[in-house]
């Protein structure tokens, strides 16, 4: 009996052949902050621990401890607009992708499927895999700063659409929904809304939490320590419910998230100094990430051939290169020159030629990388004149 990707052919796709086989280049794709010199204190991560290792005691709560719950909630309290949550309303898991996975399985049965935007982060096609769901690509406007089309959204519902996923900030174009959308209103739909970047905005003021915008209608907020404290190996996420969420929503949530149990004690017993004691960090990390963004647009925006927006917010750029009509061969071309970028169809978008930078990289490294691709695309469009 076939599942999951059965069939599917998932030998190294022609980049990756050429990324093993060639020889020093610089990686322009890297989100891992820890590979990056981007390492939350370890004097806080000790200090923190101690606490559980004092007073080990295994008492598991449907949705979290309450103490991590509490610090989620209080975090929510100071976004801006603030979103006013109690404990109950914070569902804590270990990762944002077993999130999306209880969420596919609260709200939808096989055969069903879920609104998504048609440049996504690959992931989500997995996930809707596993739990044997649709996702209908909903448009992004390029022209609008990658707002969402709201007519290509309102025809890609139908009677077995159970709710909308969106990514504020936006991974990669960087878009934040900022103010309501009426098409969002008109669906009536729950809302997913993925905001793991929500500490990093960039030409946006804030990041508002959605639920904060659309209080009428169901939104689960997705969120955790990897991106926000660049903590991804201590694996810890939430769902913080709004009201009309957790109303219609909690009690099934927390059913599920029983059966499962899988956020660790530790962490959870470390969250609310982790947010105590880490809000310099994640300050200066995003002093940071603003920094490499300045620089990387700066030069970018120096190549005759390089259209490049700055973001609403998140750490990624989404450049489009003119002129080349095969992304593929862009990016081999790139990588022949020393720089390693993915491509625009990684992500579902194959309009123009589009590349992906993460400006997480350590920023000695992320200006070299952007210098050897300026300088590879100045080369062909020289010998691209030259020949005309």
């Amino acid at each position: 009996m076939p599942g999951f990707l059965d069939g599917e052919d998932l030998s190294p796709n022609a980049i990756e052949r050429a990324r093993q086989a060639s020889g020093e280049y610089i990686d322009l794709t890297s989100s891992n902050p820890t590979h990056q010199g981007l390492l939350f204190p370890d004097d806080v991560l000790r200090e923190a621990s101690a606490a559980y290792w004092a007073n080990r005691r295994y008492d598991p709560d449907p949705r979290g401890l309450y103490a991590a719950r509490l610090a989620i909630a209080q975090y929510y309290a100071e976004r801006a607009p603030a979103l006013s949550l109690h404990a109950d309303q914070i569902v804590i898991t270990a990762s944002t992708s077993e999130a999306y996975s209880l969420l596919f399985a609260l709200l939808t049965d096989p055969g069903d499927n879920v609104l998504a935007p048609a440049i996504t982060y690959p992931l989500f096609e997995y996930l809707a895999m596993a739990h044997q769901i649709e996702l209908r690509p909903y448009a992004l406007d390029e022209r609008r700063g990658w707002r969402i089309d709201p007519t290509s959204l309102r025809l890609q519902a139908d009677e077995r659409t159970r709710a909308v996923l969106v990514v504020s900030p936006h991974n990669p174009t960087g878009a934040v929904l900022a103010s309501r959308a009426p098409v969002l209103h008109a669906l009536d739909l729950p809302i997913i809304c993925d905001e793991v970047f929500a500490a990093f905005p960039y030409r946006a003021a804030t990041v508002p939490p959605v639920g904060a915008l659309y209080p009428e209608l169901p939104v689960f907020h997705l969120n955790g320590i990897s991106k926000m404290f660049a903590l991804p190996d201590l694996k810890l996420g939430w769902i913080a419910l709004n009201d009309a969420a957790h109303d219609r929503f909690g009690e099934r949530l927390e059913v599920l998230n029983d059966t499962f149990l899988s956020a660790n004690a530790l962490t959870q017993t470390m969250l609310p100094a982790i947010f105590e004691h880490g809000r310099a960090f994640t300050a200066a990390m995003h002093e940071r990430i603003r920094q490499s963004l300045d620089m990387a647009i700066a030069l970018l925006s120096g190549c005759d051939v390089v259209r490049v927006h700055p973001p609403d917010g998140g750490y990624y750029l989404f450049p489009e290169i003119v002129g080349w009509g095969d992304e593929e061969a862009l990016i081999l071309y790139l990588l022949k020159h020393g720089v390693l970028v993915h491509p625009g169809y990684f992500y579902g978008y194959e309009q123009g030629a589009h590349v992906v930078v993460s400006c997480l990289v350590a920023p000695s490294q992320l200006r070299e990388g952007i210098e050897r691709m300026v300088a590879a695309l100045s080369a062909w469009v020289s010998a691209r004149d030259s020949s005309s």
